[in-house]
């Protein structure tokens, strides 16, 4: 079983995974944007955005379905996930390999999500680099924002201004992750 928390960034997602691995020990944390660094050192992204390669959409399913295969885990995924042709690519191959993907979406005003990634610090020693990362999640508000109209109907929206606490306490209610 998957758990993956979608947002916009700055939505609060990788807090509430960590929660959610705190108050499930045994479920596995698998963040997709590690494949993307990896992809981005060794091939051109000329979108600048590493889901538009097809080869990172491949390799988020299968890494998803080894480490189930592999561990017998649940696996909990922060990935902002937005654009409905790769949301239908990544889930529809999880369900046809018999993957149970419990979807999350936090919610947040485009406000609030601008100040969260205005306080973040990325990279710490390199101001420019940081400032083009706030820049970049920046940019993506709107389209985050968006979709909420397009995805999955099965997809569970969160206020993602609740507390952290209480956001995990009701994921685990919809899902048994087991401890």
């Amino acid at each position: 079983m998957i758990v993956w928390v979608n947002g916009a960034f700055g939505s609060g997602k990788t807090t509430l995974v960590d929660e959610l691995q705190r108050c499930r020990p045994a479920a596995l944390v698998y963040d997709p944007e590690q494949i993307g660094y990896v992809l981005r050192d060794i091939v051109e992204v000329p979108t600048g955005n590493f889901q538009d390669l097809r080869l990172w959409r491949r390799q988020v399913i299968s890494m998803a379905v080894g480490l189930l295969e592999e561990y017998e885990r649940p696996i909990l995924v922060p990935m902002t996930l937005v654009d409905p042709q790769y949301v239908a690519e990544i889930f529809g191959a999880l369900e046809e390999a018999e993957v149970a993907v419990h979807h999350f979406f936090l919610k947040v005003p485009s406000e609030a999500l601008a100040r969260r990634i205005d306080a973040r610090t990325v990279a710490p020693n390199d101001p420019e680099r940081d400032e083009a990362a706030r820049q970049w999640c920046k940019a993506q508000i709107e389209q985050c924002v968006a979709a909420v109209d397009t995805l999955p109907t099965d997809t569970i929206f969160l206020d993602g201004e609740r507390p952290c606490r209480e956001l995990a306490d009701e994921v685990l209610s919809r899902v048994t992750v087991s401890r």
